[in-house]
């Protein structure tokens, strides 16, 4: 769950296609109505470094230079020539843009009550309820009391005994199901993403409703839904739905213009997610009306939570299955791609599995004393974050950081991939070399090595649950199997949109070991 308890949270709609942006240029030739923001120099701070915007297209700021659909990549880019911190515009709105760990990590932990609020677009203000979710909540009561609920129950280290089983059978049917592969077809390369993502799903709707599923019959939709279109309406299209860009959510005075297009999509995307939670949770419902007890999130918020309305009950059980279906698979499969591109990395973690575990299965108690499963496992975070950037929040007061001054009414963008991929902090930081996390100055089992896991009050609450579930699963994987690319995959290296999913599942090879 690294980046979700990001995930719908950490990604934002930033312009896709350049047509988004000539577009609303139109719009703005007639209705010139914009204002201007300029960084205000304050005494005794330096003033900001602005990005240069297109020249004769002031309005419009940097947008057309974000067209790429890879703004993490672009900022560290600009990084590089006007330094860690600087500002952008974005239509009518200033964002400044943070790049290294150190001006992150103050605006997390230093200066986070001048910048607590989110800054969501209009799609997850309507997929989340309006703030409905631990993730995209602001800093409030709401937030600390549900952030306790889903400790409480799904994600703190108590929970996470309670919830044990569940991580265990997914890699039992992982295993299997891999192994049931390569008795069948030998020869022929496995979709691991098919495998792992099913197995993944069923672990969220275990903890968030206490069971997994095969159909669910929906009252709302008339018909019965398979598990596949199940995790479709919760997880894959609400995942299309969050990086769907509506260009007004860029000018805020145009808000009355009609985006039919885009209204139609996202409510048909919140309908049908709602239909189906609906459908779930009555199923759930009547099996605690029938006198069974059922150990899930739902329970627990029924019984704990009594202040919270039923639609936010609905989305937060719903948070627990997208967060809990979705980053860790992205880990995971991101971490297997590298092992079976390099084959010594691979061989060296085989060993230090065998050193520790000898002829048992790899299990959970084993990973502190597995250092280079868990550098493997920090290295794919630091190069492959699920979480590009942090969702945007919204400087409420003004405020310092990196020596400059923030005016009240800037937006700040945290590029974890800048972080991460940050020279001055990182030796040859494109590259993927576990063994930089070998150094005696990293605890083996410390989760915040990187910046993927955020810092400060906001903190992934998922951190432990994405540690358990990948590190284990990588780890039995490659002890069970040897690992290699299918032929031309090695260059299948692009990402879905502006996310860091592999465009392409990663087609692998197996070969059973002795």
């Amino acid at each position: 769950m690294a980046g979700i308890t990001h995930i719908l949270s950490d990604f934002q709609a930033w312009p896709l296609a350049t047509s988004v942006a000539l577009g609303v240029l139109s719009l703005l030739l007639i209705f010139p109505i914009i204002r201007v923001f300029k960084s205000t120099k304050k005494k005794g701070y330096s003033q900001l470094p602005p990005v240069p915007v297109v020249p004769g297209l002031p309005v419009i700021g940097n947008l057309l230079q974000l067209k790429e659909k890879k703004p993490h990549k672009t900022f560290a880019k600009w990084a590089e020539i006007y330094g860690p911190i600087y500002s952008i515009r974005t239509g009518a709105s200033t964002v400044v843009v943070l790049n290294s760990t150190e001006v992150a990590k103050e605006a997390m932990v230093t200066r986070y009550s001048s910048i607590s609020t989110r800054k969501l677009s209009k799609a997850l203000r309507i997929l989340t309820c309006d703030k409905c979710m631990v993730a995209t909540s602001d800093y409030n009561e709401f937030h600390k009391t549900v952030k306790r609920h889903l400790l409480a129950n799904v994600l703190g280290a108590n929970a996470q005994k309670r919830h044990r089983i569940h991580r265990d059978t997914l890699i039992e049917n992982v295993s299997s199901k891999l192994h049931a592969h390569i008795k069948k077809s030998p020869l022929q390369a496995v979709n691991f993403r098919k495998v792992f993502e099913f197995e993944l799903f069923g672990v969220a709707l275990k903890e968030a409703l206490g069971h997994d599923l095969e159909s669910i019959y929906v009252e709302e939709l008339g018909r019965t839904l398979s598990k596949e279109e199940v995790f479709k309406i919760l997880v894959a299209d609400v995942m299309e739905g969050a990086i769907e860009v509506d260009w007004r959510d860029f000018f805020p005075s145009l808000q009355w213009i009609p985006n039919k297009s885009f209204d139609m999509k996202i409510k048909r995307i919140y309908s049908l997610r709602l239909a189906v939670m609906n459908a779930l949770i009555k199923k759930q419902n009547d099996r605690f009306a029938s006198g069974e007890e059922v150990d899930c999130y739902l329970s627990y918020l029924l019984s704990e939570a009594e202040t919270l309305k039923i639609e936010q009950v609905t989305t937060l059980v719903w948070e627990v299955i997208i967060e809990t279906s979705d980053t860790t698979m992205v880990t995971t499969e991101w971490a297997l791609y590298e092992l079976a591109k390099k084959p010594i990395q691979q061989e060296r973690l085989y060993q230090a599995i065998l050193n520790v575990c000898g002829s048992n299965k790899i299990t959970e108690e084993h990973l502190s004393q597995i250092p280079y499963l868990t550098a493997v496992f920090h290295e794919t975070l630091r190069k492959h974050s699920p979480a590009p950037i942090v969702p945007l929040r919204y400087a409420q007061e003004d405020t310092q950081l990196g020596g400059y001054h923030i005016p009240a009414g800037n937006e700040i963008a945290i590029n974890i991939y800048g972080c991460n991929m940050d020279k001055k902090q990182w030796d040859k930081p494109e590259e993927w070399m576990p063994e930089r996390f070998l150094d005696q100055k990293y605890d083996p089992m410390d989760l915040h090595k990187t910046m993927a896991f955020g810092s400060g009050k906001r903190v992934c609450s998922g951190s432990l649950q994405a540690l358990f579930i990948a590190c284990t699963s990588i780890g039995r994987l490659v002890q069970e199997f040897e690992w290699r690319l299918k032929d031309g995959d090695e260059e299948n290296v692009d990402t879905l949109g502006l996310t860091t999913h592999k465009l392409h599942p990663m087609q692998a090879i197996l070969k059973p070991r002795n």
